[in-house]
């Protein structure tokens, strides 16, 4: 995750941090893509709902189209909307089992103290729905139909979340996230165990053996996705024979996939590899530094990449599209809109989602004694309740499972309907809580928990090289490298920042990425060498803005042209007497997971992603205003 290119020039200012040229910011590229991906959702849902009342025939026709697939005498047959929703929806539950996982791995919930929030949110989210839509169906066959009304489907609420309730905290779409995490989880646990039809035990056996050979290569780190891919569908083949909903398979694996943070150890790993290559370009050792490159990328990671843009942008739009096409007429909508089935939906999504999950995180807080709090303010929490209410990919595959004809009819349109009203009540909530005072106003939308600290190391003002003042709010640390070209582009947006900012700290720590930079090293200890003469930040500033003259007599002519004292300095670098405090730096680096650079740090909490004038305004207005709710 360094600036590993080794090319004698920089290459484009990419606007993005080390992390995310190389390994993207895990919560903030699943966000991206699923808020993107939900106006294409939207388009497949009204192009399938024009499409069914302009030809519903030809609707009926193309979905209903067999489909065999076989292999000697065995074989399986389904048409295209059953293709699409045990088939293609596999890869969709596979995305969700991966970012089930990186969550726990690398997000909020690698703090385990903090696993019962989410968890609580998410079930509460789901069991008051469930509760609504079966009191409204009680005692109708109908009441079977119970799980349609309790899954939030990400990439609408996310989507719809940025596009009505954008003046929310963003750490309230990361705290959604999780909690929709948890929410597909039992979704699909819900759909395996009440709407799979009678199991047959043989298959089932089958393929769970199939998934322990798969968790045997795990654990001896086999990485070739063909070996995967070649027990993957027979495993699909066996849960589909045994009567279980197969796109578990999805999921499951998912799961089991690790992420992880590439270990700076990896990528000089990679880096020699590749170096061996440009010495020696043979086959033999092109498959060395291919092998070298994937090991330092989490299967998680590679997998989300590969993936997670086919589900969001093709498989669900397609699932939408064979799924939500219903004829409305005035007589349905009539007939549909006093229905148990429609109403159930509707005011299970828009009573029982908002009431479940704010219900439920109040519940989880007051049990804990305030010690496990919600990472935003409750007018938010109450705001994610309400978006949560957008239910459609899950709940459109459970109405499949449990209805049939009108009254699968009318199903779809309560979740529709529910979609749209929740979108509604996001606003209201937002506009009400706008009406606020705006201290009332700032606590209860950001709130007062504290947040993950990444920085291993904290700031230390009588060791580390700050700039700014020593109580101000928002500290901005950067882990950096003299000779690398990003660090050098993002030296003007730090000056950018620090201009605009009278109350902003910046602290410089160092990280020569020594296999990539020859000169890393020895213009920290010159940086340090001028720090002995008071004089850091002076060499610093020319360091970066010279990145290209980094050689001994550079670096005496550098310290000359700021009319330090040539002498002291050209022994300080002989003696190598910085030598020791730069390890320091290098050992808090590797102990926050950092690899590469720049990385940053905003009051301790890892940035990820771009590092342009805006992004980094952002987050420090963010972190500035969660710094002065704690305050109050």
């Amino acid at each position: 995750m360094a600036d590993t290119a080794i090319t004698a020039g920089a290459a484009p200012f990419s606007g993005r941090t080390a992390w995310a040229r190389n390994l993207e910011a895990p919560l903030r590229e699943f966000l991206r893509t699923e808020t993107g991906s939900a106006a294409v959702l939207l388009a497949a849902t009204v192009a399938a709902l024009v499409w069914a009342n302009l030809s519903s025939s030809s609707y009926a026709s193309v979905w209903g189209t067999v489909l065999s697939i076989r292999v000697g005498g065995a074989g399986i047959s389904q048409d295209l909307h059953h293709w699409v929703n045990d088939g293609l929806m596999t890869f969709f539950f596979l995305v969700v089992g991966l970012e089930a996982r990186r969550e726990f791995d690398l997000g909020e919930l690698r703090d385990r103290r903090r696993l019962g929030l989410p968890v609580a949110a998410g079930v509460g989210g789901m069991v008051v729905p469930v509760a609504v839509y079966l009191a409204v169906n009680a005692g109708r066959a109908s009441g079977h139909g119970w799980g349609t009304a309790m899954s939030t489907d990400t990439a609408f609420a996310l989507g719809m979340l940025a596009l009505v309730g954008r003046r929310f905290p963003a750490s309230l779409r990361t705290f959604m996230l999780t909690v929709a995490v948890v929410d597909d989880l039992v979704a699909l646990l819900v759909i395996v165990v009440a709407y799979s039809a009678s199991v047959t035990i043989e298959p089932l056996l089958v393929g769970l053996g199939l998934f322990a050979v798969v968790l045997v290569f795990r654990a001896h780190r086999v990485r070739n996705g063909l070996v995967y891919l070649a027990l993957g569908l027979p495993m699909w083949v066996a849960m589909y024979e045994s009567g279980v909903d197969p796109v578990v398979v999805g999921l499951a694996t998912g799961l089991i996939t690790i992420a992880y943070p590439a270990a700076r150890a990896d990528l000089e790993r990679a880096t020699d590899l590749f170096r061996l290559f440009r010495e020696q370009p043979t086959s033999e050792l092109a498959e060395s530094a291919r092998a070298g490159l994937r090991s330092a990328i989490s299967p998680n990671e590679r997998l989300q990449e590969m993936f997670h843009p086919f589900t969001s942008y093709v498989i669900v739009p397609l699932f939408a599209l064979a799924n939500a096409g219903i004829m409305i007429s005035g007589s349905f909508l009539s007939r549909a809109y006093t229905s148990p089935i429609t109403l159930g939906i509707i005011a299970g999504y828009l009573l029982g989602k908002p009431v479940g999950v704010t219900g439920a995180t109040w519940l989880a807080t007051r049990l804990s004694g305030g010690r496990v709090r919600p990472p935003v303010g409750w007018a938010s929490v109450a705001g994610g309740g309400a978006i949560a209410g957008i239910g459609f990919t899950v709940s459109l595959l459970i109405a499949s499972l449990a209805f049939t004809g009108v009254d699968l009819a009318e199903a779809k349109l309560g979740v529709l309907t529910a979609a749209l009203g929740a979108s509604l009540l996001t606003t209201l909530v937002y506009r009400a809580t706008k009406m606020l005072p705006k201290r009332a106003r700032l606590r209860a939308l950001v709130g007062t928990a504290e947040t993950i600290v990444d920085l291993a190391v904290p700031v230390d003002a009588g060791r580390d090289h700050v700039r700014g003042p020593e109580d101000a709010p928002v500290t901005l640390v950067e882990y950096g490298d003299f000779e690398c070209p990003y660090c050098g582009q993002a030296e003007s947006i730090i000056r950018a920042l620090l201009a605009d900012f009278g109350d902003l700290r910046y602290v410089w720590r160092h990280l020569p990425l020594q296999d990539v930079h020859p000169h890393a090293q020895l213009a920290s200890e010159a940086a340090e060498a001028a720090h002995a003469q008071g004089r850091f930040w002076d060499m610093y500033d020319r360091l970066l803005s010279n990145q290209d003259e980094l050689t001994v007599r550079q670096l005496l002519a550098h310290a000359q042209e700021l009319e330090l004292d040539v002498e002291q300095f050209r022994a300080y670098l002989r003696k190598r007497k910085a030598a020791d405090r730069i390890a320091e730096d290098v050992e808090s680096a590797d102990l926050s997971g950092v690899s590469g650079t720049p990385t940053f740090f905003i009051n301790g909490r890892r940035h990820y992603g771009a590092y342009d004038v805006g992004t980094l305004s952002a987050a420090v207005r963010a972190a500035r205003t969660r710094a002065a709710a704690a305050a109050r």
